[in-house]
């Protein structure tokens, strides 16, 4: 795991100004590559092949093999295609197998030096073969290209932009403004999050301008027409084109203890999160079913005497796998002191403080000297695992007018956790888009009508008006909604501490097997994640198995809201004349809600904390531009 940087012309001290930015993502070493079409940045997180040979950026001819300035600097300039990258590709090794056959030689044991050799062998279909996880960016000296690319999900991130001109990349913004900039709030996108709660569901950033190459997508920039060509090539829909597979849940086993097989390749330790939900109970319980003799550590969030600790549930996976057990808690005085760092550190706004619970575990493990953690994300999003998706299948069955089953789901739903919950949204969801839409704006009257309608006309949450199935809510969540910006939350608070966050629910063959079962395969009868359950009867505890509970890495958002720090630390902002002057929100109407939420009358507290957080945004990264180091290149186009 690493961090990449780059732009197309040669500049030395900005690449490594770039570099110097993001050495969070990369401690282990670093590697630049200068001439006069491209500046290419890498630091490095050693995980495969520790030695010199895996340094980056990594050159590659078929004859000679990979090469570096650590590593054959002398076959550097004999190398057609140069590469920076940061990912895994976990089926490196049958692919280098493969191009062996073809011709090709090896130096290194890395899965880098595959990739290059995949790409002069495929070219840009190089990446349908690829299983895993990457942003690279390919420098190919005989085409005059750059040639960047993000996995299918977006589990790495890969930022750009582009002026016309010149093209400029990295694995983080933070980089990206060490070039000359303008920075401007993105206020289509503020709208969407503060409006529609929506998080990196398009290209756009909150920066205007900056870009996030989007997952399953590839950019190709030519170096001498300074044209831009953004392409997908991996499109999930697809797979709901073809029709349903009959449930197996053999078969859903046998992909899912290979995806975590392959997750575990590695030439230093790897560990698990351990929230004690199902999905983080069936890494480690799996983790050690196909690996009996392992040392494996796991990290846990707890909350002693509180509702949301979960400790009783991770203690059991603990004696069941016998593995080693690492607990981390905070207080509201530790998120307090540490917010701005969590801002600077996701460079976007995010709706919560849960991300919170996943940074304090995440700092835990580099504190135990791990660098590399499997974790669950992903599973709510394939296999049903959020209450609301109940309302999708309850809608499915009305339209499908079956009413029998229907009313027995209904039945079973509130048997089994005393609430009708699913019905309500069920009917939303059957209600004609005008109706909903009137409802949504009423519920955000806090916010500033003008602002509202000035993007009223945005089409963004329409998308999820017009879901007519379980599957297409489950590939929404998969595609726009909720796994890419849990995915960013993931790397960006994994790489914070130097920690490659590896995610087997994201494997993509699962996936695809996944969301072409049918709804019954995922949740029915009240029960979430069937399928799941049943795969891994014989390796889960039964205390897991049957749980029907989720928390996750839970925290105490609400109660922080009303603690004495917490109130005194969003009253210093909200009172603000930055807070007040902001076109967003009516700031009274914003500080009735809070006094509400403080005195018990009403709960406010995620439309609170969106606005605190954006707030503390703005302050970071719009308002106090001279922390970023931004720094002028003396290039062309922008600068």
């Amino acid at each position: 795991m690493c961090g990449i940087n780059g732009f197309s012309w040669g500049d030395l001290g900005l690449v490594k100004r770039m570099n110097e930015s993001i050495r969070h993502r990369g401690p282990d070493g670093e590697g630049v590559y200068v001439d006069e079409n491209v500046s290419l940045g890498h630091v490095r997180l050693a995980i495969i092949d520790l030695s010199p040979r895996g340094h980056q950026p990594m050159f590659y001819s078929k004859e000679l093999g990979a090469s570096s300035e650590r590593h054959n600097p002398e076959n550097m300039e004999n190398s057609p295609v140069v590469i920076v990258y940061n990912g895994e590709i976990y089926n490196f090794k049958e692919l280098r197998e493969e191009l062996e056959k073809r011709g090709y030689g090896f130096s290194t044991n890395t899965d880098t030096e595959v990739i290059l050799a995949s790409y002069l062998e495929w070219g840009f279909d190089c990446i349908k073969k690829f299983k895993g996880m990457w942003a690279f960016a390919i420098y190919d000296k005989h085409k005059n290209i750059l040639f960047l690319s993000r996995d299918r999900f977006g589990i790495k991130p890969l930022y750009y932009y582009y002026d016309g001109k010149n093209l400029t990349f990295s694995s983080e913004i933070k980089a990206m403004l060490k070039h000359n900039i303008q920075k401007k709030p993105n206020d289509a996108i503020i709208f969407d999050f503060l409006y529609y709660n929506l998080l990196d569901h398009t290209e756009e950033t909150f920066f205007e301008g900056i870009k996030r190459v989007m997952p399953g997508h590839s950019v190709i920039f030519d170096l001498k027409t300074r044209k831009l060509k953004v392409s997908k090539y991996y499109d999930l829909r697809e797979v709901l084109k073809k029709g349903s597979e009959k449930p197996d849940s053999e078969k859903f086993r046998e992909l899912f203890f290979s995806a975590v097989k392959r997750r575990l390749i590695a030439d230093v330790p790897v560990g698990s999160c351990l929230s004690g939900g199902l999905d983080s109970s069936s890494i480690v319980c799996t983790m050690r079913a196909v690996n009996p003799r392992a040392e494996i550590r796991t990290f846990s969030l707890i909350f002693p005497g509180k509702d949301i600790d979960e400790s009783e549930y991770q203690k059991a996976v603990v004696e069941k796998c016998k593995v080693e057990w690492n607990t981390t808690t905070f207080s509201s005085e530790d998120v307090i002191r540490d917010i701005e760092d969590l801002i600077n550190t996701q460079e976007e706004p995010f709706s919560t403080l849960s991300i919170y619970g996943q940074y304090m575990v995440m700092k835990l493990a580099r504190e135990r000297g791990m660098k590399v953690l499997l974790d669950g994300q992903g599973s709510d999003e394939i296999l049903a695992g959020y209450h609301y998706f109940f309302g999708y299948y309850f809608a499915e069955l009305f339209r499908r007018m079956k009413w029998i089953r229907l009313i027995k789901e209904i039945l079973a739903y509130k048997r089994l956790h005393g609430s009708i919950a699913p019905v309500k949204n069920m009917i939303l969801y059957l209600l004609p888009t005008w109706i909903t839409k009137k409802m949504w704006r009423k519920k955000y009257s806090h916010l500033n009508p003008e602002f509202i309608d000035r993007f009223k006309d945005r089409t963004t949450k329409e998308a999820t008006w017009k879901i007519r199935s379980l599957n297409e809510a489950l590939l929404l969540a998969e595609t726009y909604y909720s796994l890419l910006h849990l995915l960013r939350f993931e790397d960006k608070n994994s790489m914070r501490w130097s920690i490659e966050s590896r995610v087997p629910f994201c494997d993509h063959e699962l996936v695809e097997y996944t969301l072409s079962l049918p709804p019954e395969a995922k949740l029915s009868m009240g029960i979430t994640k069937r399928i799941l359950r049943e795969a891994l009867e014989d390796v889960l505890p039964d205390k897991i198995r049957n749980r029907l509970s989720k928390i996750g890495f839970a925290t105490p958002d609400t109660d922080l809201l009303r603690t004495e720090s917490g109130r005194k630390f969003v009253e210093g902002i909200i009172n603000s004349e930055s807070f007040k002057s902001r076109r967003y929100w009516d700031a009274d109407k914003v500080k009735k809600m809070f006094y509400e939420h403080v005195s018990g009358k009403k709960n406010h507290s995620l439309e609170l904390w969106k606005a605190v957080i954006l707030e503390l945004w703005l302050k970071r990264w719009i308002d106090n531009s001279e922390k970023d180091g931004k720094e002028s290149s003396g290039g062309g186009g922008l600068y």
